[in-house]
């Protein structure tokens, strides 16, 4: 296995500084993944009792048993669940929207974190470490988790796409996709994958996942089961009705204290303004940070006055309703980006959480609406980053001398370069000179016509500037047949660009798993899982 690791500067300047320890962002956060001592520190506050605010650990355990054997996960991970049981279990938690056939690599990534960290700190703190896979089923942006995108033999980035069944904005979880829907979706990633040893697998395992007209969540979570459920990896849908109903205590608390709970956002938010960061969320004094089902949609409630409502005013409800919702319907209910974080340290022993920049941002806002609700932040550790670079994109790499930075921060420059360097011939150097010897040659010689007649000296002028476009047309033509020399050249080159940053975004952003796991098998995931890779928030370079 040939890894290298290499700095990528996170998008998020917060994230990016959290990681590096500054001053800054260091009063942010309660802990730190780098230091020891914090790990151990939220050991004891977790030994200690914690929060008082906490899910029945064996209805949990109940939850996730069910939930896990539905979706059909491993022994192993049915184990893991088993020992979450234990009074002296611990968890790693971390989620993701559940995409299409997986969604993109970071997604992958996120569950190798979990595994990793959990199987380092089993083994430090000598106690079961439980990875938790959250997956946030109860999103409803359909269009952001409907489609992958693939790098085609014809150097394209090609799309795998989903249609909405029915247009109406409720979670991914609670729409159903036909049959049909499915085996166009199969067919299509069908075709864009090409034939090798292990296609035939790939899609029959594939195929299981989208039975019994599947949601894109159930289908998420079945094949997240067959990468990764053999390492204990737990998964829960965090719409999962008997989930639901074992947040309930929590959504009442949520209502209870809503002001409270957004004069703790927003002093958070000052806090992160005043540190010299943008925010990554949006918190008004009216914001409620609650969703609410209603009308089939999942819609955003904000507090007017005494009543919760939502954007359009077409459903309000007042606290006493909403608390009765809690109690006896919680399924109708749903947390926002800011709630989520409390609904997790509420359900789970949390001694960390995997996050990725954006996240790690955002999760600043909640460190006084955890305390609020006498929490404490758990450690944020970033998630494992990683670009897969196939053997004849590495061997081009070195055959044109580029490097990772080169592709990051100068791809066309150094191809300009490059070319420049093949041009031998110097031929727009050459045909200048030959314009600029026949202007300086000729144009006088014209000039002189007009002595004999003003209508030569006219032709004249007019002959100079055709004889110049033929000899540029000369030019371009040569330019093309000797740049034709380098077309393999330059789709190698594109190539490379190709893998590691396509649509301008890191490889982990864009492309799905699947096309990986189809030319290689699984071996490379293999190595990313059961070789010890350190969590440090730097960016790796895996070589296939």
């Amino acid at each position: 296995m040939q890894i290298d690791t290499f700095h990528w500067k996170k998008n998020q300047i917060l994230a990016e500084d959290y990681i590096g320890q500054s001053d800054q962002a260091k009063a942010l956060y309660p802990y730190h993944f780098g230091n020891v001592e914090d790990w151990q520190s939220r050991v004891d506050w977790l030994d200690e009792g914690g929060t008082s605010l906490r899910a029945d650990r064996g209805r949990l355990v109940e939850v996730l048993q069910a939930y896990n054997e539905r979706i059909g996960n491993s022994q192993a991970a049915v184990e893991q669940i088993k020992a979450l049981a234990g009074k002296d279990a611990l968890a790693i938690v971390g989620g993701q929207q559940a995409g299409l056939f997986g969604g993109s690599l970071l997604v992958m990534y996120k569950a190798i974190t979990l595994i990793q960290l959990a199987r380092e700190w089993s083994a430090k703190l000598e106690r079961p470490v439980v990875p938790v896979f959250w997956i946030a089923g109860e999103d409803h942006d359909f269009d952001e988790v409907n489609h992958i995108h693939m790098l085609s033999q014809a150097q394209q980035i090609e799309k795998v796409k989903m249609d909405h069944p029915t247009g109406k904005r409720t979670s991914v979880s609670r729409l159903p996709l036909t049959a049909e829907a499915w085996k166009e979706a199969l067919n299509a990633l069908d075709q864009s994958l090409m034939d090798t040893e292990f296609k035939a697998s790939l899609l029959t395992k594939l195929e299981r996942t989208v039975v019994d007209e599947a949601s894109l969540s159930d289908a998420f979570a079945r094949w997240m089961a067959i990468l990764f459920g053999e390492y204990g990896l737990v998964l829960i849908d965090s719409d999962e009705p008997n989930l639901r109903a074992l947040e309930a205590s929590m959504f009442e608390q949520l209502i209870v204290q809503n002001e409270a709970l957004t004069a703790s956002l927003l002093t958070s938010q000052d806090e992160v303004t005043q540190a010299g960061y943008g925010v990554q969320a949006e918190i008004t004094q009216e914001s409620a940070n609650l969703f609410v089902f209603a009308g089939e949609q999942r819609l955003l409630l904000h507090r007017e006055g005494n009543y919760f409502a939502d954007k359009k005013n077409e459903h309000r409800f007042t606290k006493e309703q909403l608390l009765d919702m809690a109690l006896t319907t919680p399924e109708q209910l749903s947390n926002n980006v800011m709630t989520r974080p409390l609904m997790q340290e509420f359900l789970f022993p949390v001694l960390a959480t995997v996050l990725g920049a954006g996240e790690i941002a955002y999760w600043a806002l909640t460190k006084h609406a955890f305390e609020q609700f006498g929490m404490k932040m758990p450690i944020l550790a970033p998630r494992l980053e990683f670009t897969l670079i196939e053997g004849t994109v590495h061997k081009q790499m070195n055959k044109y001398e580029f490097t990772f930075a080169d592709v990051l921060e100068r791809f066309e420059q150094k191809k300009q370069a490059w070319l420049d360097a093949q041009d031998t011939l110097q031929l727009n150097e050459r045909f200048d000179v030959v314009k600029k010897d026949f202007h300086a040659s000729y144009a006088p010689l014209v000039e002189t016509l007009a002595a004999i007649n003003p209508g030569v000296k006219k032709l004249g002028d007019t002959n100079l500037l055709k004889i110049l476009e033929q000899i540029e047309f000369l030019q371009h033509k040569a330019g093309e047949a000797y740049k034709a020399q380098f077309d393999a050249a330059l789709r190698q080159l594109e190539r490379i660009r190709l893998t590691i940053l396509p649509l301008a975004k890191p490889q982990e952003r864009v492309y799905n798993g699947c096309a990986y796991l189809n030319r290689y098998g699984n071996d490379w995931l293999r190595d990313l899982v059961e070789n010890a890779i350190p969590v440090d928030g730097l960016h790796r370079v895996y070589y296939l």
